[in-house]
């Protein structure tokens, strides 16, 4: 079976559009719930009336998750602890204020949660302000349609539109009637740069989409407060995905789990082997399985055997799925190295050069999710302080009018350097110094950066004071 006779198997929402059909089956890949439209367990072989049931009919036993797992090395790689990138601008104003931000919205965690959610094309992250804190949440953008403006590419309208049945909107507040509550509605919200409009809910087949003033708010901020951010760059204009970062791999997993549910299967067969009787006419009418199961009593014309399966079988097996996991892992751009054969520490240039195809890819990331994610919320909230009267209350402190200024992202290393290395890196720096290759601020600021110091600048700074201290 493969990916598209499996996406055949779930149940698409009522009135979802092909594009919607399609998110919400990887994301089903991406939770690890692909399988589970199954109607069998793998164990189960024959139905109750001893009809054989078919493989593409039953769940793997062996669920590998290899495209979750290729989704989880790249993000950490890309926003882990370690991985978060400072921000340089031209303003300091901006620099700090964006830093408070940051750890006010916890923006690490959360650009985790939108790299992860968005591997399956794109994602939305919606920026709220409540009394002056700005307050950050991840969107879903399967029931999401984006509208931008052909020339400037400034997002001009994002539509959410769904199915919700009448007990859920009566939960929320809604007057649905006692025989609706079963009845399918339309929910929508219609984000636009002026306002936030919420429609009351209609049933469907039925014209609504009437202007919920109670649940509708007028922001006025002359933009449309959301970050679409399309996954591994994407085309630029109409189109709202990205590529996805798994889906040329999801045919290979899915093959490669039925392959290790089967050889579980034999290797289960093999430890309880099935018992064939020939009893030459005689019959107790009893079918007999396990080799040491029970003791039988034959004619002396009969004969007994078990059906057993050659131990050879379950090795090609195993070699077969290790082909299919380095194909897919190809496919994923994800780490091949095994932690096994690793022997001791190893340099950061070493692991570099073992997990370079990960380090690809998420080089790939880094654009989407830096230049065209994190910068742009980053720009959002400086915008954000310009039109809110009192502005932004960032640490307890309000900000107002930060400038839109130039902006860039500073990336860590893709791993620590080792003790060794940096001494080597000092010597070399050295060296460059004293023989006029190399000024001491930029020396500073390279061994600061292979360090791990977020901020070489800052670095630079105190090591200026601290000279100036001691000629005092």
């Amino acid at each position: 079976m493969d990916w598209l006779s499996l996406q055949r198997r779930y149940a698409v929402p009522a009135g979802a559009s092909a594009r919607t059909a399609r998110l919400l089956a990887l994301r089903r890949v991406l939770d690890g719930t692909q399988y589970d439209a199954l109607p069998h367990p793998f164990s189960m072989e024959r139905s109750g009336a001893g009809e054989y049931i078919p493989l593409s009919n039953r769940r793997p036993s062996v669920r590998s998750n290899l495209c979750r797992t290729v989704v989880d090395e790249s993000v950490s790689l890309l926003f882990g602890d370690t991985h978060w990138p400072s921000l340089i601008a031209d303003d300091t104003r901006v620099s700090d204020a964006m830093g408070v931000f940051a750890s006010q919205t916890r923006l690490a965690s959360l650009m985790m949660e939108a790299a992860t959610v968005g591997s399956i094309g794109s994602v939305a992250v919606l920026f709220e302000v409540s009394a002056g804190v700005p307050k950050l949440s991840v969107l879903d953008t399967a029931y999401l349609t984006p509208f931008w403006d052909d020339v400037s590419g400034e997002l001009l309208r994002v539509e959410e539109r769904f199915l919700v049945r009448g007990r859920d909107l009566a939960v929320q507040g809604y007057a649905i009637g006692e025989d609706l509550l079963g009845a399918q509605f339309w929910w929508q919200r219609v984000w636009t740069p002026m306002d936030c409009a919420v429609s009351v809910p209609w049933l469907v087949g039925m014209d609504g989409g009437v202007r919920d003033e109670s649940r509708s708010v007028r922001h006025g901020l002359g933009f449309v407060p959301i970050v679409w951010i399309r996954n591994l760059g994407g085309r630029q204009g109409r189109d709202p995905e990205g590529e996805c970062t798994f889906e040329r791999a999801i045919d290979t997993v899915i093959e490669a789990d039925y392959l290790l549910s089967q050889a579980g299967r034999g290797l289960k067969y093999g430890s309880d082997p099935t018992l064939v009787l020939k009893t030459g006419g005689f019959s107790d009418g009893v079918a007999h399985q396990g080799g040491a199961s029970s003791a039988l009593t034959l004619p002396p014309e009969g004969d007994a055997k078990l059906l057993e399966i050659n131990g050879n079988a379950a090795g090609a097996v195993l070699e077969h799925y290790r082909e299919l996991r380095q194909i897919a892992l190809e496919q994923l751009h994800g780490n091949r190295a095994h932690g096994d054969r690793i022997s001791g520490v190893q340099s950061g240039k070493a692991m570099e050069m073992m997990c370079q195809p990960l380090i690809w890819l998420v080089d790939r990331l880094r654009h989407s999710y830096g230049e065209s994610g994190l910068q742009a919320i980053y720009r959002m909230a400086c915008r954000f302080s310009c039109v809110l009267e009192n502005g932004l209350r960032l640490g307890g402190v309000l900000v107002k009018d930060l400038p839109y200024c130039r902006m860039t992202l500073r990336w860590p290393a893709w791993f620590p350097a080792t003790d060794p290395e940096l001494l080597s890196l000092a010597q070399g720096l050295v060296t460059a110094v004293s023989n006029g290759i190399l000024s001491r601020e930029t020396a500073v600021r390279m061994y600061a950066t292979a360090s791990g110091n977020s901020d070489p600048g800052t670095e630079w700074r105190l090591l200026e004071n601290w000279v100036a201290s001691d000629d005092a």
